[in-house]
C-alpha cells in the first residue's frame, strides 16, 4: 500500500512549480499540516526586478528545543517534455519508483519529513519542544525572496530554532551515504577585454582582444587557489563561457568576454577572493584594456562543526539504513547557507542521481525509508539525546 509520504509526494509532483511559479504546491503541504494541528503562515516576499515568491512557515509546539525542517517546493524547468517517459508533472508510479520533476530535488524529502512530523505529533503531541517547517519557492532561482527572508521574518516574530535539517538529495548512490555539514561558497565573475576592430589580413591596424583574453584567463586558472581544508576540498575556478559574437572570418573583433565561477572553501571570503583574482589579472595585463566585474555574493562557505546533534543524526541513519554516512561539504549551494546564521544545520535527503535530469525519479522504498529515518530522528531528538 502507498505510504502517506508517497501520497503527499505524488500530490506535490502534480504541481507545476517551476521557479518562480508555485503551482499549488505550498497549498497542498499547508493543508495537510493544518489538518495535523500545525500553525501555518503563508508569507510573500518581493524585491525590485524579481518575481514575488510565496513561502510557508509552520510550527507545532511553542517550547524548546525546536527542530526545524527546511526545503523548497520549486523545481528547475523540465526541458523537452517529449523526452520524458511520463508527464513530468504526473507523479507516475512505475518500476518501483515515483517519476516527476522534483521527485529527488526535493519534493520526496518534503513529503517524508512532513509525514514523519505529522505522525510524531499525532502520537506524542508536543509536550516538550517544537517542530517547525521553513518551505520556500525560491531555491532553484535567485534565492532572494525565499529562505533568507523567511527565516529572518520568523526570527523577528520571536521564533527560535535549535537545529535544522534540510532535505536536499545528499546521497550519491544509496540512502545513508552522506550528510552535508556545510557547503562551499560560489562567486561569479565576468571579464571583458576591449580591443580594436580591423581586417584579419591587416592585424597591425587592429588590436585583437582574444589574444589578451586568453592570456588573462590562463592567469586566472594557472595556479591553484588553495589545497583544501579539514572539511573542504580545494577551491576551483572554472571558465564557463568565452564569447566574441563575431560571425565573420575576416574581421578581428572589438571585444571579447569570458564568464567564470569560483567554488570556494572556508579559507576565502568573496572580498579576499576578488582581490586575489584582480592581482592575478594585473600581473599579466601587459597593457590589455579590460574590466573585471564580480556579482554580489550571497553564497558564502560555511561548515557546521560535528557535535552531539551530528552524531545523533548519523547514528539514526546508520541504525535505519545500515550505512554510516560520510560527513561532506561537496556539491553546489543550498539554502542551508542562510539557516546556519540562526542555528546548526545539516542536510540529509534522498538519492540525487537523477535530480535536474530528464526522467527524474526516486525509489518508492527510499521515500518510506527516509520517512522512517526522519521519524527516528524526531524520537531520538525529543527524548533528550540532542
Amino acid at each position: 500500500m502507498p505510504t502517506a509520504a508517497l501520497d503527499l509526494c505524488r500530490a506535490l509532483l502534480k504541481c507545476p512549480s517551476v521557479t518562480p511559479q508555485d503551482g499549488g504546491s505550498l497549498g497542498v503541504l499547508e493543508a495537510v499540516l493544518k489538518e495535523a494541528g500545525f500553525i501555518t503562515h503563508r508569507v510573500t516576499f518581493s524585491a525590485p526586478g524579481t518575481a514575488d515568491i510565496d513561502n510557508l512557515y509552520a510550527r507545532a509546539g511553542t517550547g524548546a528545543p525546536c527542530l526545524v525542517f527546511a526545503g523548497h517546493t520549486d523545481v528547475v524547468p523540465v526541458g523537452d517534455a517529449a523526452r520524458w517517459r511520463f508527464d513530468p508533472f504526473s507523479g507516475e508510479l512505475a518500476d518501483g519508483a515515483v517519476w516527476g520533476r522534483g521527485a529527488a530535488d526535493m519534493k520526496g524529502a518534503i513529503a517524508a519529513f512532513a509525514a514523519a512530523a505529522i505522525d510524531y505529533v499525532a502520537r506524542h503531541g508536543m509536550k516538550r519542544g517544537s517542530i517547525g517547517f521553513l518551505i520556500t519557492g525560491d531555491e532553484e532561482g535567485p534565492s532572494i525572496n525565499g529562505t533568507e527572508k523567511l527565516i529572518r521574518w520568523a526570527y523577528e516574530r520571536g521564533e527560535r530554532f535549535d537545529h535544522c535539517i534540510v532535505g536536499e538529495p545528499t546521497n550519491p548512490e544509496t540512502l545513508g551515504d552522506m550528510i552535508k555539514i556545510g557547503r562551499r561558497g560560489s562567486l561569479n565573475g565576468t571579464l571583458v577585454v576591449h580591443g580594436r576592430q580591423g581586417h584579419a589580413a591587416y592585424p597591425e591596424r587592429a588590436d585583437n582582444p582574444i589574444r589578451h583574453l586568453l592570456r588573462l584567463c590562463t592567469a586566472l586558472v594557472a595556479k591553484p587557489l588553495d589545497a583544501g581544508t579539514a572539511h573542504f576540498s580545494a577551491s576551483n575556478l572554472e571558465i564557463v563561457s568565452i564569447d566574441v559574437g563575431n560571425p565573420a572570418f575576416n574581421v578581428i573583433p572589438a571585444e571579447a568576454r569570458a564568464r567564470f565561477n569560483i567554488r570556494f572553501n572556508d579559507l576565502w571570503t568573496p572580498e579576499r577572493l576578488e582581490a586575489e583574482l584582480r592581482g592575478r589579472l594585473e600581473a599579466v595585463a601587459a597593457g590589455a584594456r579590460y574590466t573585471a566585474t564580480f556579482e554580489p555574493c550571497n553564497a558564502l562557505a560555511f561548515v557546521t562543526e560535528p557535535d552531539a546533534f551530528t552524531d545523533l543524526v548519523a547514528n539514526v541513519i546508520e541504525e535505519t539504513t545500515g550505512r554510516r554516512p560520510i560527513l561532506s561539504t561537496t556539491g553546489g549551494t543550498s539554502d542551508a547557507r542562510f539557516i546556519r546564521a540562526f542555528c546548526p544545520v545539516l542536510e540529509f535527503g534522498l538519492v540525487g542521481a537523477t535530480m535536474h535530469m530528464v526522467d527524474e525519479h526516486v525509489a518508492v522504498a527510499d521515500i518510506d525509508l527516509l520517512r522512517e529515518t526522519y521519524a527516528r530522528i524526531l524520537e531520538a531528538y525529543f527524548s533528550g539525546a540532542a
